[in-house]
């Protein structure tokens, strides 16, 4: 059996982080169209068999009905590949949902319980669940056996590989991977982390998003396809987003000014297609202001600069010191240690003041 993989589309997602750039959030999400249209072009020249997706293929809070429309119009391009979804904790299968009021199509299952449901086809049994809720504090995927070990078993679900509770306490269907490796399944389909681990699973695969959707999933994003037999095993992992996201790190500590830096941020070299943050390190001989800074650089695909500088100065030789410096970096590290500033304020306080004094 030939299938395809994907899982975190989060179709009509803000973009929330590419707001410094005017219009980039909806080009993104116009990218997200054309990168499903891949997928179902895919599907189509190679003859899928089966296409999975393990959950978030939309965002329960923001998605329109156009785009619900468009998804269920790709469906209908793909009529002889059989289509499964197991809604994730973004997209879950609740009351007046859009899995629950549309019609997606004959060829789509959609699973609609949060306990194991099973699936029969002629060479191929597939077992899957749904979030009902925007979490699962519990799984239930170690209650799943496959019943016919004479065809190929799949299990798909959206689920937190060695999980535990967010910052908010709450999980999201949080298994350890070697108890889901343990199961005795010929694949297994898995969503929620958006980075693919291809490259390390033993049985249960993340395809990652098919887009990236941040500064915190750089690399390739794509798919997963594959072909399984009971005597067979192949994989490979597809890129799809023409994207990357990236960061990169400059040392500030040898430039003079603000100038200086200015200009050997727009000497670097970067790719057109693709996003960047410039994370600045080391030890800053200036104030830096990054509202300002990325301003004065205006590099269309530079959309944050992230200062993780030190200033340069000893502060504590300076606070040794009988004269105007030296008393205020002393009333300045008596307001930090009476909890009056936090540490970075402390520093930019000192910075800000020095300059003024020079």
């Amino acid at each position: 059996m030939k299938f395809v993989h994907i899982a975190d589309m989060h179709f009509d997602i803000p973009f929330t982080s590419l707001n410094t750039r005017e219009g980039l959030g909806e080009k993104r999400r116009l990218e997200q169209r054309n990168v499903f249209k891949k997928v179902i072009n895919y599907i189509k020249d190679n003859s899928i068999e089966y296409f999975f997706i393990a959950g978030d293929l939309y965002e329960h809070e923001y998605v329109k009905k156009s785009t619900i429309e468009f998804i269920i119009n790709c469906f209908h391009e793909i009529p002889n590949t059989k289509v499964f979804i197991t809604p994730g904790n973004h997209d879950p299968y609740i009351k007046g949902s859009y899995y629950e009021t549309y019609n997606f199509g004959d060829n789509v299952c959609i699973f609609n319980k949060s306990q194991i449901e099973k699936y029969e086809d002629k060479n191929v049994n597939i077992y899957g669940l749904a979030f009902t809720e925007f979490y699962m504090e519990e799984s239930p995927l170690l209650d799943v056996y496959p019943e016919n070990n004479t065809k190929v078993n799949i299990l798909i679900s959206h689920c937190d590989l060695n999980g535990g509770k967010d910052a908010d306490g709450f999980s999201y269907n949080p298994i350890l991977e070697s108890k889901l490796n343990a199961l005795e399944f010929d694949y297994i389909a898995i969503g929620h982390i958006h980075k693919s681990n291809i490259e390390t699973a033993k049985k249960a695969y993340y395809p990652g998003s098919p887009i990236s959707l941040g500064f915190d999933e750089l690399g390739k994003h794509g798919m997963i396809v594959g072909e399984i037999n009971k005597d067979s095993f192949d994989i490979e992992f597809v890129p799809l987003d023409s994207r990357e996201f990236k960061v990169v790190e400059i040392d500030v500590t040898n430039f003079a000014s603000r100038e200086d830096l200015v200009e050997n941020l727009l000497d670097i070299n970067l790719e057109r297609k693709n996003l960047y943050k410039f994370v600045l390190t080391g030890y800053r001989n200036f104030e830096i202001d990054v509202r300002q800074l990325l301003k004065a650089v205006n590099i269309e695909n530079v959309l944050k600069i992230k200062d993780c500088t030190k200033i340069s100065y000893d502060v504590e030789e300076l606070a040794k010191q009988n004269n105007l410096k030296g008393i205020f970096v002393r009333e300045a590290i008596k307001a930090y240690n009476s909890g009056q500033c936090t540490e970075e304020e402390l520093q930019k306080a000192i910075e800000i003041g020095l300059d003024v004094m020079k």
